[in-house]
């Protein structure tokens, strides 16, 4: 839900390759044959928990999450909207991918204004992407592959036509009133609504206040006009989610991600955020042309924890319904500092999220060698050993090219992210068609956007339409995902970024993320190795050791330049005593090393190898 900055311009497409991983036939999953038919909580209470038990109860530690946006993902009824059929189509895909778990962004019944993030009815499906019986079906077959069904859950807020708030703002007095945040307006008069109640914003622009003339109040708003706040501070809330959550975790859903989890409670006092001034000592201005505030008093308070906390309890808790293994928590949690998503894990008392998104790492928006080293090894040692969840990606920020990409060596690039998303410690969350290189392909005309981010803010703030683009899955017109006109223009690269096209290519991007998560799953140093860095004072090439069990340890370089680049990558200073490496995976133009002293690195070229200790 949280939009961090603009999108940049479309960067151009060159092609490139990479070089193919040796042939494995082992299994991505760690399931058993069992899956699906002993529940989580036998599982859990059993006294001698063998081997492949306790994989299905740790799943997640290092796991690999596929983010649908479900409009976008595949249409089957021809509507130009994709749907939960379209999902269920690709599961087979999604295997051979190596994907553990899909997190489907909203999929219930909505007026569309936020695109599903607008709910107005949290136990059911919205007709454009199916019916209960195709989401039940969804669940079937994802089961039968190994594959997890996680869901999107906002809790923060409604749509303003949920039945909860058409009550709410029917008068003061009705008992649904106190579910939503209501204050009194600045200087209202009989005649006047006055101003509203503080100078707290929108994240998408202007006032987080609006007016209601019928009962002569203001509601409060984090985001869109059509989606108010719920007030966590009545019980009552709690209740109808703990409800809710219990309602999907009985279909077999296998846990959620938390929309907007930061932004729950508000500052009781009620008084104005600090405004953020420039260096010329004026107010900063955004995109929507208000004054920039701080967000401290809506934003990560500390009421959120005791909240999460008491989800955290109601997921463990509830009936296992055969679900293979533990439920898990996924936090939106963009967050200032490590210290701040060290909170979000809880502690061992009161746990919190499993999953915390690790913004630090891929949000850094810039190929800088210190910055990354600095938030990898943050990751590493400043988690009291939580797992991280590294995600690059997701349907409110551009794609790898607009942030990270030059418009020349964008595939190559492409490569150096997703190594540090998948060779570092951790789970792995990535967004549909990233596995592609798909690019960022924002509207060029005001009439032409769709999601109300741009309409606000055109010309300088153009929305998250060029993030949301359709699967590009062929070649054909409207890119194999719809027979119609899709809700959003397929873009002109489908010739050359297509599926169909790169799964025939062995140098394609597609080859090197199913090669990557195939490392991730099948080498002991990479499925759960720690991070040790490397060659720690070279500003040009990002390198570090996963030392893993019974001296399995792997060496992974990325030359974030555009100049060719010879490392001395020698891990004596980890223990690790060898210096012949043996290659797993490396870019085109990248040499197999004589000696771990000198690994050579075409332009922004990648090589991983094992070393012995």
């Amino acid at each position: 839900m949280k939009r961090i900055f603009s999108p940049l311009r479309l960067r151009s497409w060159v092609t490139a390759g990479c070089s193919s991983i040796l042939a494995s036939s082992l299994l991505f999953s760690a399931a058993p044959a069992s899956y699906g038919q002993m529940s989580g909580s036998s599982y859990a209470n059993s006294a001698t928990n063998s081997a492949a038990q306790q994989r299905l109860l740790n799943w997640w530690k290092n796991a690999v999450v596929y983010e649908i946006y479900p409009r976008s993902f595949q249409d089957t009824n021809g509507d130009g909207i994709g749907d939960l059929n379209g999902i269920t189509e690709h599961l087979d895909y999604l295997k051979q991918l190596g994907i553990d778990a899909i997190w489907i962004s909203p999929m219930y019944p909505s007026p569309q204004v936020d695109f599903g993030y607008d709910i107005s009815d949290y136990e059911a499906i919205d007709p454009q992407y199916g019916t209960m019986a195709d989401f039940d079906r969804l669940i079937a077959e994802a089961n039968k592959r190994h594959i997890r069904i996680m869901l999107d859950m906002v809790m923060n807020h409604s749509s303003d036509k949920h039945p909860w708030f058409l009550e709410s703002r029917s008068s003061r007095n009705n008992p649904k009133r106190d579910w939503y945040v209501w204050k009194d307006g600045k200087g209202e008069t009989a005649t006047s609504q006055g101003q509203p109640p503080n100078n707290w914003q929108s994240a998408f622009g202007h006032s987080a206040w609006q007016w209601d003339p019928k009962t002569r109040q203001y509601y409060y708003h984090k985001f869109y006009i059509q989606q108010p706040d719920f007030n966590w501070n009545n019980p009552e809330v709690q209740q109808a989610f703990d409800k809710i959550l219990n309602f999907w975790m009985n279909k077999g859903v296998a846990g959620f991600r938390f929309d907007a989890i930061t932004t729950l409670f508000e500052d009781p006092s009620m008084t104005d955020e600090k405004v953020v001034l420039g260096k010329d000592g004026k107010p900063k201005i955004n995109a929507f042309g208000d004054e920039v505030v701080d967000g401290k008093k809506t934003d990560n308070l500390p009421k959120n924890h005791v909240e999460i906390a008491h989800i955290r309890s109601v997921m463990d808790t509830a009936p296992d319904n055969s679900f293979p293994g533990k439920r898990v928590m996924i936090g939106e949690t963009y967050v200032p500092t490590i210290n701040d998503l060290l909170k979000m894990y809880g502690t061992t008392q009161k746990p919190e999220f499993e999953l915390p998104m690790d913004t630090q790492i891929g949000f850094i928006n810039k190929l800088n060698v210190a910055a990354f080293r600095s938030k990898i090894n943050d990751a590493e040692t400043r988690l009291d050993g939580n797992v991280p969840l590294i995600v690059f990606e997701n349907h409110d920020n551009p794609r790898i090219d607009a942030r990270y990409g030059d418009g020349v060596h964008d595939t190559d690039i492409t490569r150096v992210i997703s190594t540090i998303l998948f060779a570092t410690r951790g789970a792995s969350l990535f967004y549909y068609g990233s596995e592609i290189g798909m690019k960022t392909t924002p509207p060029t005309r005001k009439e032409d956007v769709r999601d109300p981010v741009g309409i606000t803010g055109w010309p300088k703030e153009k929305g998250r339409d060029g993030e949301r683009t359709p699967m590009q899955w062929d070649d054909s017109k409207y890119a194999g995902f719809s027979t119609v006109k899709p809700w959003l223009p397929i873009p002109p690269n489908k010739a050359t970024i297509n599926v169909k096209m790169e799964q025939a290519e062995p140098n394609s991007i597609l080859a090197w993320y199913e090669s990557l998560i195939r490392l991730k799953k099948t080498n002991p140093a990479l499925r759960s190795g720690s991070n040790v860095m490397l060659d720690t004072a070279n500003t040009k090439v990002l390198s570090w050791l996963r030392k893993g069990p019974n001296g399995n340890n792997v060496i992974v370089a990325t030359n974030f330049t555009a100049e060719p680049q010879t490392v001395n990558l020698s891990a004596v200073s980890a223990g690790v005593m060898g210096t012949h490496l043996t290659t797993l995976l490396k870019t085109p133009g990248a040499s197999d090393p004589a000696s771990i002293t000198a690994v050579a690195l075409p332009a922004f070229g990648v090589y991983i190898g094992t070393v012995k200790e």
